[in-house]
Parts: structure tokens; C-alpha cells; sequence
């Protein structure tokens, strides 16, 4: 009767200790992830404030990054439009997704 009860009380401990495990490493994952995050959104902004220190508009002026967005198509190519033009494509898409459920 011992025997099975100390096997089961091993099993316990060592779920347990893999459990304490597992929230560590959960824990270290969430920190990477949200460094990662971080460094992502900082690169972002990076880019975005080089290729609109140098993009023009047709007359020649500096394109204000508060009005234009830098948007890549899924063929790679990559455009700066109005911002005004992003927020009704994306009502649009989220129009048809509802349709479509």
C-alpha cells in the first residue's frame, strides 16, 4: 500500500515542479515577447521616418507622416496614400468579412 502511494506522491511533486517551471518560463517568454514588440515598433518608426524624410508629393513637398501611411500590397510593392483612403479600404474589408460569416 505504501509503495503506490509514494509513486503517486512523486508523480504530484513532479507535476508540480514542472508546473513552477512552465509559469517561469512562461513569465521569460512574456518579457521577450513584449521586448520584441518593442524593438518592432521602434524599427517601424525608423523606416517610416526615413522613407518619409524622403518622399515627395507631386509638387515637390515633404510628405506629412500625420496624413500618409506607408502601406504595402500583398505583391510587395509599396505605396504612401492618404490616411483618409487606409480607414474606408479597411470599413470595407471588415463590410465583406461580416457579409461573408
Amino acid at each position: 500500500v505504501a509503495a503506490p502511494n509514494c509513486r503517486k506522491q512523486n508523480a504530484i511533486l513532479n507535476l508540480e515542479e514542472d508546473i513552477c517551471n512552465l509559469q517561469t518560463q512562461k513569465e521569460r517568454l512574456k518579457k521577450e515577447h513584449s521586448q520584441c514588440s518593442r524593438s518592432i515598433s521602434q524599427m517601424k518608426q525608423k523606416l517610416n521616418r526615413g522613407i518619409f524624410s524622403r518622399s515627395r508629393d507631386d509638387q515637390g513637398r515633404s510628405v506629412n507622416p500625420c496624413q500618409y501611411v506607408i502601406h504595402r500590397s500583398s505583391d510587395g510593392s509599396v505605396f504612401i496614400i492618404p490616411k483618409h483612403l487606409v480607414k474606408s479600404e479597411q470599413k470595407q474589408d471588415n463590410e465583406k468579412e461580416q457579409k461573408q460569416k
